[in-house]
């Protein structure tokens, strides 16, 4: 984790491999914590807020109402919820959607009259099929937001470099990012990137952007996101059941991208620590649980001094929130010395910590990955063991690792006994993922 900076300032252009991107001061290697960092609800009032980054709505390809999606993460006791529907904004006024065109369109109507009996919903006949206007953004949040409950704006901008996907989330953001396209899926990161970047330049809004499910398609290797500079978060789990968190033969997990992504970025790009997101990518709000992309998957556990934006993006950027699908940290210490571990005890349920990382003189060499003719397709490259090495592995509640000298980094996946009780895949356990700390061999 590293210090807290202030808003990015002025970025100086550089060219990495061919593409043009903003080279900011969240892109250097951090140095190490002089003392310890405390991850932990605090009496100086900071504390935990759950929230999620990536919501889909009718105003894409969700079958719900804002209002409605915001109600039900209000009613599981969430603290904040950004929208980020497919290269829109819900800013339009006269935006209206035929009832009878989607499959749950009947259902989900019926449901928000039920919710709204009070003349909320605006209705029309149109060639004799009932038409609801969809509510803004603005008009949600005068609706449904609270003191301790905060609506974001936000976007998934959606693109694709031929026929690879290439999708982004912006956190709390003015204005509409439309995708830039790119001639690789690299620059196609870096132009989106960019843009987001310039936007929270011009207007001074704190504000992110994070690499959505990048085996999505497997439109995404490792190395197209390695040497992206102002690209500091990925989804580490993604809850729509046809993203491929795990990969399978041919691509690598997320996980395992992860710890390749770092190990580069840290020891050979001089880049910052990649941080890992837990969203739910939530498309389908009727019939839970099913197979289908649902809310209530994963999480992020942001600990912040109040319920604001702006505040929380900051918190973000320092490195303060874990990721989660199901279980809850007390503490998380990382310093100069290693990285320590607490988890919130549960009656009947047990737990393994997994302290993961890289030591210097791994083998850096790679090979492609290649199909049944010999030919090389587009997957992340086969690396060494060296990389993404289980260092220690504590069966309790409680763990410590401390540097022995010759780590990059470690990062910490805790695992439950308990099942997800709506996976995203198969045989899922509930999990969350403590963010890297950089090792002595960096920090020197």
């Amino acid at each position: 984790m590293r210090h807290s900076r202030s808003a990015i300032t002025a970025s100086l252009v550089v060219l990495l491999l061919g593409a043009v991107v903003f080279l900011t001061p969240s892109d250097q290697t951090p140095s190490p914590h002089a003392s310890a960092h405390v991850l932990a609800a605090a009496p100086d009032g900071k504390q935990f807020y759950r929230g999620n980054l990536h919501t889909h709505s009718l105003w894409s390809d969700g079958d719900d109402y804002l209002e409605m999606i915001a109600l039900w993460y209000r009613d599981r006791d969430y603290d904040f919820l950004c929208f980020t529907d497919h290269n829109t904004l819900a800013t339009s006024k006269d935006r209206w959607v035929d009832i009878s065109k989607k499959a749950t369109g009947k259902d989900a109507y019926d449901k928000l009259k039920k919710r709204f009996p009070d003349g909320w919903v605006e209705e029309r006949l149109k060639d004799g099929r009932t038409e609801v206007r969809l509510k803004t953004f603005e008009e949600v949040v005068a609706k449904v937001a609270r003191k301790d409950f905060l609506l974001i704006q936000g976007e998934e901008v959606t693109d694709r470099f031929e026929r690879l996907p290439v999708h982004l989330c912006a956190t709390n953001i003015k204005d509409l990012i439309p995708p830039l396209h790119g001639e690789s899926v690299r620059e196609t990161i870096n132009n989106n990137v960019n843009a987001l970047i310039a936007q929270r330049e011009r207007t001074g809004q704190p504000m992110i952007i994070h690499l959505n499910h990048p085996n999505f398609g497997y439109g995404v290797t490792g190395e197209d996101l390695m040497p992206v500079r102002g690209e500091k978060y990925f989804e580490v789990y993604n809850g729509h059941p046809g993203v491929r968190n795990s990969g399978d033969t041919q691509h690598a997990s997320t996980e395992r991208m992860w710890d390749i992504i770092l190990t580069k970025r840290l020891a050979e790009l001089n880049l910052g620590v990649l941080y890992g997101l837990a969203t739910d990518d939530g498309h389908n709000y009727h019939g839970i649980p099913s197979r289908k992309s649902e809310p209530g998957r994963g999480w992020v556990m942001v600990l912040a001094e109040n319920l604001k934006a702006a505040t929380l993006v900051e918190a973000m950027e320092r490195g303060d929130f874990y990721s989660s699908s199901g279980v809850t940290l007390a503490r998380v210490v990382s310093s100069a010395e290693g990285l320590d571990v607490e988890v919130q005890a549960e009656k009947g349920v047990k737990h393994r910590i997994d302290f993961i990382g890289t030591r210097a003189g791994y083998d850096p060499e790679s090979k492609p990955v290649l199909d049944s003719k010999g030919k090389e397709i587009n997957a992340t490259r086969i690396y060494s063991d060296d990389i993404g090495t289980t260092f220690k592995t504590i069966n309790g509640s409680k763990g410590s690792y401390r540097f022995s000298g010759d780590e990059i980094y470690v990062r910490a996946l805790i695992t439950s006994t308990k099942k997800h009780p709506n996976p995203s895949e198969v045989g899922e356990f509930e999990r969350a993922w403590a963010q890297p700390v950089v090792g002595p061999a960096v920090q020197r």
